[in-house]
């Protein structure tokens, strides 16, 4: 139930100072079928994402990879103008994911990653302030 008004709640600042702090931890999660993230670009070569550049993303799937709910039959799509989904080879990164598919109001796209997705959190990555910030890293 809200204690403040939906518009109050549904803001950036709003939501954290008035939403419970999370109880549910990854022993208590399903299995996760499909991630659909969003993307600055996505290459139609081999599903190579580009996101906003904090690695959030990337992260939040390591940790459910880690996790176990999280695998290689897990469907990862984005949903992209047609302007986002480029020819060219994108650069990737050792802890980048690929998506399986990418929709645009014109096509969907089934990519085909050629390389595997990270087991996991690659911890040489890790900047101190994620470290400081994401209880489950620690």
């Amino acid at each position: 139930m809200l204690t403040v008004p939906f518009e109050t709640a549904a803001t950036s600042k709003g939501a954290p100072e008035i939403a419970p702090p999370p109880t549910v931890g990854p022993d208590e999660m399903r299995p996760v079928d499909m991630i659909v993230c969003g993307s600055v670009a996505i290459s139609r070569r081999n599903g190579v994402w580009v996101g906003k550049g904090t690695g959030y993303s990337d992260l939040e799937i390591a940790l459910l990879t880690e996790a176990g709910l999280v695998t290689r039959d897990t469907a990862i799509a984005t949903t992209v103008h047609q302007s986002q989904l480029l020819d060219e080879e994108l650069p990737d990164a050792d802890h980048d994911f690929s998506v399986d598919y990418a929709i645009t109001p014109e096509e969907v796209v089934a990519c085909a990653p050629d390389q595997a997705r990270p087991s996991g959190i690659v911890r040489g990555n890790l900047r101190p302030d994620q470290l400081d910030n994401i209880p489950a890293l620690r």
